[in-house]
């Protein structure tokens, strides 16, 4: 498997798309769906991590003045 730690979290999604592609038609021996599959497990952790990072940062940038609040998502609490 290549080195992700570099790549992009769409460069991540786009080879995670590509396996899924190529183990639901089938038509690859055993051994190699195997390592396919290996691959896309190791993927799937990197851009959780990622995603969890960037979750985090976006907490941080929608605190309230008093940085104690964070301002929900779904708009509950406007007024």
């Amino acid at each position: 498997m290549e080195q992700t730690d570099s790549k992009s979290f769409e460069a991540l999604m786009t080879r995670l798309e590509e396996i899924t592609r190529k183990l639901e038609r089938g038509d690859i021996p055993l051994e190699e769906s195997l390592k396919m599959f290996e691959e896309g497990t190791a993927l799937i952790g990197v851009c959780k991590k990622m995603l969890d990072s960037a979750e985090q940062k976006v907490r941080l940038l929608v605190r309230d003045e008093t940085g104690e609040k964070l301002v929900p998502f779904d708009g509950e609490g406007e007024q």
